[in-house]
């Protein structure tokens, strides 16, 4: 999940050319809340960088990128975000109707939760699947040294990430490893006298 999603920022820098300039102070320091009463997580979200152009053109710079090769990446980024953006509206609207069964513990409502959970699975499989798609058009984009250099990149991004999320709590789930990371424990043996 850390690599996907450091994949996912590294495509993000590669090909992403879109402004979010004007939404700093608006969003600074805030805690995301699912709704007014239930604050989604009482730690200050983590942080983030408002100098997205700035890092970006120091990744096109680094990977010493042509005029060609952003044009094309550019391409490749529209494109991308085209092929997801219906993925993640019908995601959003699964998501918002699983929200509104939340506390329901009736049958149906628990076996359409279970069916929600088992479609929103689907769309960010989905999701995973173009991204991976993306970044291996980007990469056939570049020279061997520059596919070195952004190996340096990732790597750089992992140790960073692993570095600043170490430790924070997941939503749902608290702190430590996702359960699947969990290696299961011996069996319990009972002492005999």
């Amino acid at each position: 999940m850390k690599k996907l999603l450091i994949l996912a920022s590294v495509m993000l820098f590669a090909t992403s050319v879109v402004s979010f300039a004007g939404t700093e102070n608006a969003t600074a320091n805030t805690v995301p809340t699912v709704n007014a009463n239930k604050p989604y997580c009482k730690m200050p979200p983590p942080p983030k960088g408002h100098d997205f152009q700035k890092r970006h053109a120091e990744f096109e710079k680094r990977l010493n990128l042509t005029d060609e090769q952003k044009q094309k990446a550019e391409e490749l980024h529209k494109a991308g975000f085209e092929k997801m953006k219906p993925l993640m509206e019908a995601m959003k609207a699964k998501q918002k109707e699983a929200f509104e069964l939340k506390d329901k513990t009736d049958e149906a409502s628990i076996q359409k939760k279970q069916e929600l959970k088992k479609e929103i699975g689907a769309l960010r499989q989905e999701a995973r699947e173009i991204k991976k798609q993306n970044m291996a058009d980007f990469e056939n984009l570049l020279t061997k040294k520059q596919k070195k250099e952004l190996q340096k990149i990732k790597e750089e991004g992992r140790k960073k990430f692993d570095k600043e999320f170490k430790g924070r709590p997941r939503p749902d789930r608290g702190f430590g490893p996702r359960p699947d990371e969990i290696p299961p424990e011996p069996p319990v043996q009972e002492e005999t006298k």
